[in-house]
């Protein structure tokens, strides 16, 4: 009985669980975002809320919705919501940014006519937060009423017919003679429609992807063109336009104006965060500076100053935007011994601190200080707990500069890269006052190591952070936004990942916050082999949002409450079961034997989903709907009939990218970015042509497939696919390495299989494809080495079969080499382990030009 009690305790928590959840579930920021003057007209948003039909009533209702506007942008015009009567009459709601802010912005047109209504929203309010606007159509007294909050205005004599029907319109539209492109850069989320004071639609708006908005109540869904969901603001970064400079350069940013400074040789370019464009000025009288490699910029909040430094020289030179100079001669060819080292400004002392740092092989744990009023500059003897030596360390300081936050890096304790250096994960807590180091905590990290991009965001308020954390180990590396407490070693994963090119020393990651914007900037710096540095901008908005913390998408309350109904019946069926099962097994407890036999008929085996949703091509037995990219690209349509040769070079390069970046990253890629890469060399205008002919052509083709085609309802180009009716190598190999825990040697051999037909599209060659094809051979060799050393088996014979599936990507492999080695040792085959060491110190000479340095009985032992 006390079991069951505790059931039933089960039970009603879980169902409070699930009412908390429910309720919570708009809790988030969501809604739709419009975009407005800043674009084209035509990639300005609407929202047709009966996009096939009208609107229609028998009795008063009204429309309610909440509103904030985007701040930062230069032009505040358009309509906000249209609604149009069957009887051609609208009545609009349009705000109008009059001249220096005097007058009412909110204005009610009926007809052709301005009526009287006209309110305002202070700025704080309609810039900072929600605010609910409501319509309210009174037949009974033939009047609309307009409420702002609490306020409301009246309209009477409109005339108002009972059972009549409306077309309703957010934003611009392009609806018979009532079209316009004018729209303010606007939020809108919750449209509520009431009739007789009983809720009819809902929209509450929080897609995060798609045109559709759906509505939860009727399943009356509403259209969007060009959305700008504003959950998918706060969770994927979007890529700004960036800029490639010639020479050196380094990079700093004003959080009062949202300008990001690239300092280059010849010119200060300003990225504007708020118009989104780029300024580049040449210094005065055309004059060029000399910057050595490793230095690095600052801007000075407390001074409004923007400095570069070179501590290696004791150089710190301040730019003069009025007259473009920089106040010092900068000494040329130098290359720092501080790479990567982290550096703040504190207004307590008017210092400027740099700390940690790497070069010639040495790792960095000095701190020194360049006082900004004396120009001096000097060594601080530090207290308190050891700053282990590290370079590619995050830090962030509180608002007034006196206290520092220094998490991560990469180094040791001795300082010598020589003497096993390794990831380091302490929050080291630095004071101004009494320049003492404190460690706060380690982070709790999983299997993947990381470092930091140079800057932390520190939230003073809510004793917290943010960084930028990336594998430092690879080239072709994503940079990932963290939350973490600065009390507690817990963080949690934020957004979506960034593409990263880290070449260590030619590589630079950093991190800003906007305030008034609510924006974080990611920059990357990259100085390629040319000289040139390739610069890139990427904005997300804030708060930004975890894979747990993103809102809740429901589309229907009935489904809600079905789903609700199963899962209590499920709860109560299940308790039911036990009790009863409980008192059959209490009689049978008397008389069972002691050793019961049972039945192998009666034994259910469970079904491992993982392994068996997974598909392995075996060109014997299907063919139809296949798409194959590793080894030579083929595609098979739904006839079983090869059609690759169909696809022109244009034509398959056009579908390699669509297909490769929607199933990679879920997402596909953007027209812009499209006419980027396939037409960069012609206009805007025939590179949009092209494009629209060769999509033509690739929709045709993907016809013959079914199951499979191209759309554009996220506003980006992808391929949607049901994997369930088309087979593709690449998603079935996803699927294996993305899950790495759950690996086992099925899992190992379906992945073999998939590989075995070649390297990833080894007959094609595009300088974007570089990236994947690196990645995969990278993600393969890591599979194999994960589930090697996992304890998951002790099979010498498919270790050995395992180390040469390595040896197919990489046949120098050191881990491969051991892990054969050891198994044919293990199973008495010692020549055969003596022959694959040869072979593999043969191959490592060959290929890198020196001797393996460990012998055959150091491997084994």
């Amino acid at each position: 009985m006390r079991l069951g009690c505790k059931i039933f305790k089960i039970v009603f928590c879980f169902l409070c669980v699930l009412l908390i959840f429910r309720s919570e579930g708009y809790g988030q920021s969501y809604g739709l975002a419009f975009s407005s003057h800043e674009v084209f007209q035509d990639k300005r948003t609407s929202l047709d809320l009966s996009p096939d039909k009208t609107l229609c009533f028998n009795d008063n209702f009204d429309i309610s919705f909440d509103i904030s506007f985007i701040p930062n942008y230069a032009v505040y015009f358009g309509y906000i919501i249209r609604i149009i009567a069957d009887d051609n009459r609208n009545i609009d709601l349009v705000y109008v940014d009059t001249t220096k802010g005097k007058g009412k912005h909110f204005n009610v047109i009926i007809g052709d006519r301005l009526s009287k209504v006209a309110f305002n929203i202070s700025r704080d309010k309609l810039f900072g937060q929600w605010n609910k606007l409501s319509i309210k159509f009174d037949f009974d007294h033939d009047r609309i009423l307009f409420y702002n909050g609490q306020t409301v205005f009246i309209e009477n004599g409109m005339h108002l017919k009972k059972n009549s029907c409306y077309k309703v319109l957010f934003g611009i539209n392009n609806y018979k003679e009532f079209q316009t492109t004018d729209t303010p850069p606007m939020k809108i989320r919750d449209i509520r429609v009431t009739e007789n004071n009983q809720l009819k639609y809902n929209w509450p708006l929080n897609e995060v992807s798609g045109l559709v908005a759906h509505e939860i109540i009727s399943q009356n869904d509403a259209s969007v063109a060009n959305p700008m969901w504003v959950t998918a603001m706060h969770r994927d970064w979007q890529k700004v336009q960036g800029i490639t400079i010639n020479g050196l350069a380094s990079v700093a940013f004003d959080p009062q104006k949202e300008e990001v400074y690239l300092i280059a040789s010849d010119s200060l370019y300003t990225y504007y965060v708020n118009t989104e464009k780029w300024q580049d000025k040449g210094y005065h009288g055309g004059d060029k500076i000399i910057l050595n490699q490793g230095n690095q910029s600052i801007f000075n909040q407390f001074n409004q100053t923007l400095y570069n430094f070179f501590p290696n020289q004791k150089f710190a030179a301040n730019y003069n935007f009025k007259s473009d100079l920089w106040n010092r001669k900068f000494s040329p060819n130098h290359i720092t011994d501080l790479w990567h080292l982290n550096k703040f400004f504190s207004k307590a002392d008017t210092t400027l601190y740099f700390l940690g740092g790497y070069g010639h092989l040495v790792y960095k744990n000095k701190v020194q200080q360049y006082h900004l009023n004396s120009g001096t500059w000097n060594d601080v003897k530090t207290t308190g707990d050891f700053f282990m030596p590290r370079y590619l360390a995050g830090l962030g300081t509180t608002a007034n500069g006196d206290t520092a936050y220094i998490l991560g890096g990469y180094g040791n304790s001795s300082g010598q890269q020589i003497l096993n250096p390794r990831n380091i994960y302490d929050m080291m807590r630095f004071t101004v006052k009494d320049k003492a180091f404190k460690k706060l905590f380690e982070l709790k990290v999983n299997d993947q190591d990381f470092a930091f991009a140079n800057s932390l965001v520190i939230d003073d308020h809510n004793k917290t952070y943010y960084g930028l954390i990336f594998p430092q180990h690879k080239y072709n590396s994503t940079l990932q936004l963290i939350k973490g407490s600065l009390a507690k070693p817990d963080y949690t994963l934020m957004g979506s990942t960034i593409p990263y090119s880290f070449h260590d020393t030619h590589s630079f990651a950093d991190l800003y916050y906007c305030p008034s914007s609510k924006r974080f900037i990611a920059v990357t710096l990259l100085r390629k082999d040319n000289g040139q540095t390739e610069v890139k901008i990427y904005t997300l908005q804030g708060p930004p949002f975890g894979t747990s913390t993103l809102p809740a998408i429901v589309k229907s309350k009935a489904l809600w409450y079905k789903i609700t109904g199963v899962i209590i019946l499920g709860l109560v069926l299940v308790l039911y079961i036990y009790r009863r099962k409980r008192k059959v097994l209490t009689a049978v407890t008397i008389s069972q034997p002691e050793n019961p036999v049972v039945s192998k008929s009666t034994v259910t085996v469970p079904i491992d989903m993982s392994v068996s949703n997974l598909r392995v091509f075996d060109p014997k037995l299907h063919v139809k709907n296949t798409i194959l990219l590793f080894g030579e690209f083929q595609v098979f349509d739904a006839e079983g009939i090869d059609i690759t040769k169909y696809f022109t070079p244009l034509i398959k390069e056009l579908f390699l990218i669509i297909l490769l970046y929607s199933l990679r990253w879920g997402r596909g890629l953007s027209s812009d970015k499209l006419n980027e890469i396939l037409w960069y060399d012609k206009s805007a205008k025939n590179a949009g042509n092209n494009r629209s002919v060769s999509i033509g052509k690739l929709k045709n083709l993907l016809d013959k497939m079914g199951y499979c085609h191209l759309s554009k309802d996220t506003g980006y180009w992808k391929v949607d696919i049901d994997h369930d009716h088309i087979y593709i190598d690449y998603y079935n190999y996803l699927n294996i390495v993305n899950d790495k825990e759950e690996l086992d040697i099925k899992k190992i051999k379906y992945l073999s299989e998939i590989t075995k037909r070649g390297n990833f599209l080894s007959d094609i060659e595009y300088e974007w494809l570089d990236f994947f094809k690196s990645e995969i051979s990278n993600e393969v060799i890591d599979t194999y080495l994960h589930f090697a050393h996992s304890g998951r088996t002790h099979d010498p014979e498919f270790m050995v079969e395992l180390a040469n599936f390595i040896f197919y990507f990489d046949p120098v492999n050191e881990e491969a080499m051991i892990i054969k080695c050891k198994a044919l040792a293990t199973l008495g085959k010692h020549s055969l382990a003596k022959n694959a060491f040869d072979t593999f110190v043969k191959d490592y000479r060959e290929i890198y030009g020196e001797d393996f340095k460990k012998d055959f009985n150091s491997v084994l032992g």
